[in-house]
């Protein structure tokens, strides 16, 4: 039986553990030299790099769909506070940062969330499916990766999109936050949008550098070990000259594991390990 943690054992300990955890979090950003992105445009930057979409309704929770409702609301306000961001030369783009407050004068709902490893619901649910977004938009960019967290267990099988396997980026203020730098001398621009059934995530450039980036998975394998099935897959970064369509180089981004808390479909195959 997995040993409990303090914050378990004395649950009336938690509000001040995170008073603690988010003026260190935020203090620790406050001294570390980077500089931020803030800046908005109204303007487009004029170069569109990449644009994604993914449905805001996932009907496969089993818990009741008035909390996929209270997602996109939380969605929505997480969105006023990213949308036309431009993430500057040297910039670093901070998920947390940005949406800090985004819930200062309308506050978020009950969603999903997973609260020591348990699906549950909480004000400001359902934040990931941001992060997840703007995660995969960011790989589609000469951008470096400073932090990212996937998430550890996957409890239901993800709505359907155009992002391979192994793309998510979990958050949770305080605790873990979606980085990227811009180490690169052009400029981007985050957009994002609703229509009825899905958000849709663009990112601009305000040059043209003839290249583009394809985000590939290698082959999955589904293992199990202590009795828990988990999924590995490599995510693989392809850049691509525009004009020619010639792939230039391709690199490994890194290999990502999730257990899986869902049936797998039927022939599945699952190696035994351990």
């Amino acid at each position: 039986m997995p040993r409990k943690r303090v914050m378990q054992i004395f649950p009336w300990l938690l509000p001040l553990r995170r008073k603690q955890r988010l003026f260190f979090f935020y203090t620790g950003m406050r001294l570390d030299g980077n500089r931020y992105a803030a800046g908005k445009s109204d303007l487009p930057l004029p170069y569109p790099l990449f644009e994604t979409r993914c449905s805001l309704y996932n009907r496969e929770t089993g818990f009741d769909m008035v909390y996929q409702e209270n997602k996109v609301f939380n969605l929505n306000l997480a969105a006023a506070a990213l949308d036309r961001v431009v993430i500057r030369p040297q910039e670093t783009f901070s998920f947390w940062k940005l949406v800090r407050y985004a819930d200062r004068d309308i506050p978020y709902k009950d969603g999903l969330t997973v609260v020591d490893g348990t699906l549950t619901t909480a004000p400001g649910g359902g934040m990931c499916q941001m992060s997840n977004l703007l995660f995969w938009m960011f790989l589609h960019a000469p951008l470096t990766v400073v932090e990212r967290h996937g998430h550890d267990v996957k409890d239901f099988p993800e709505p359907p999109s155009d992002a391979p396997m192994g793309v998510d980026a979990t958050v949770s203020e305080g605790w873990l936050d979606l980085k990227v730098k811009n180490e690169t001398a052009l400029s981007f621009q985050i957009r994002i949008s609703f229509d009825e059934d899905h958000i849709i995530g663009r990112l601009l450039t305000d040059q043209d550098n003839g290249q583009f980036y394809e985000v590939v998975n290698g082959e999955p394998l589904y293992c199990r070990e202590n009795g828990k099935v988990c999924k590995e897959v490599d995510v693989k970064q392809k850049t691509i000259l525009a004009a020619a369509g010639a792939c230039i180089s391709e690199k490994l981004l890194y290999r990502n594991k999730c257990e899986i808390g869902y049936p797998l479909p039927d022939g599945t195959d699952v190696i035994e390990k351990g």
